[in-house]
């Protein structure tokens, strides 16, 4: 198999590489990496000094692809399939990925500052740091709320699925379990069912599963 997806399932930004796979039907290898666990830690460090999933191998073309959008990005030059996630306009390429950074910054970002605090001993936490990520992920989504009620699109960038969605999947995911939009953001909510419903990420939050437990809850 000439691609290896280093990965864990339940973090937010391999779930977004997933959806792209799954999209297009790539096939590929799994090395699920558990940074609890020494020796997964200490092999993927030699990967990628950084320390950050996901990470793409391509034994094939001798590269390896960290970041998820840039993952993305690599498949759809090197691996295309039917659903093209980036388009071919160059105007339309850069709000894809303006949207794609949208979701990762400003939904995903403040959401995992969250989770983590919530993993940390509570005299360890960062109440005021905490308190910034939740003004900032209500301002994006409010931003998000009101883009939809302007455009009344099915997807991110229209009627077809891209890398943009692909970002918005899991961000909205874990940002509705942290602080749920439901009763207070109805258009986004109903982009978010759209998602859910998506075979692509069905699978993806399926495959979570068993690890859901991991996620704190409060």
């Amino acid at each position: 198999m000439t691609l290896t997806l280093h990965y864990h399932p339940l973090s937010s930004f391999c779930q977004k590489v997933l959806m792209a796979l799954y999209e297009n039907d790539t096939p590929f290898e799994r090395q699920l990496v558990d940074l609890s666990n020494a020796d997964h830690r200490d092999a993927f460090l030699k990967l990628w000094p950084i320390g950050k999933f996901p990470v793409l191998s391509d034994a094939a073309r001798n590269w390896m692809v960290p970041e998820s959008s840039i993952i993305i990005e690599y498949l759809q030059d090197h691996y295309p399939g039917p659903v093209r996630l980036t388009p071919t306009n160059p105007d339309l390429a850069r709000q894809t990925r303006m949207r794609d950074r949208f979701f990762d910054n400003y939904v995903n970002v403040p959401m995992q500052k969250i989770v983590t605090d919530r993993l940390r001993p509570e005299e360890k936490r960062d109440t005021i740091g905490v308190d910034q990520a939740r003004a900032q992920l209500k301002t994006a989504l409010d931003l998000i709320e009101f883009d939809w009620q302007a455009r009344q699109n099915k997807f991110a960038m229209g009627d077809t699925l891209t890398m943009a969605d692909c970002a918005a999947a899991p961000a909205l995911y874990y940002a509705n379990l942290v602080s749920p939009f439901a009763a207070t953001h109805p258009h986004v909510t109903r982009y978010f069912d759209r998602l859910m419903h998506r075979p692509s990420f069905a699978r993806v939050v399926a495959e979570a599963e068993p690890y859901r437990k991991l996620f704190p809850t409060g």
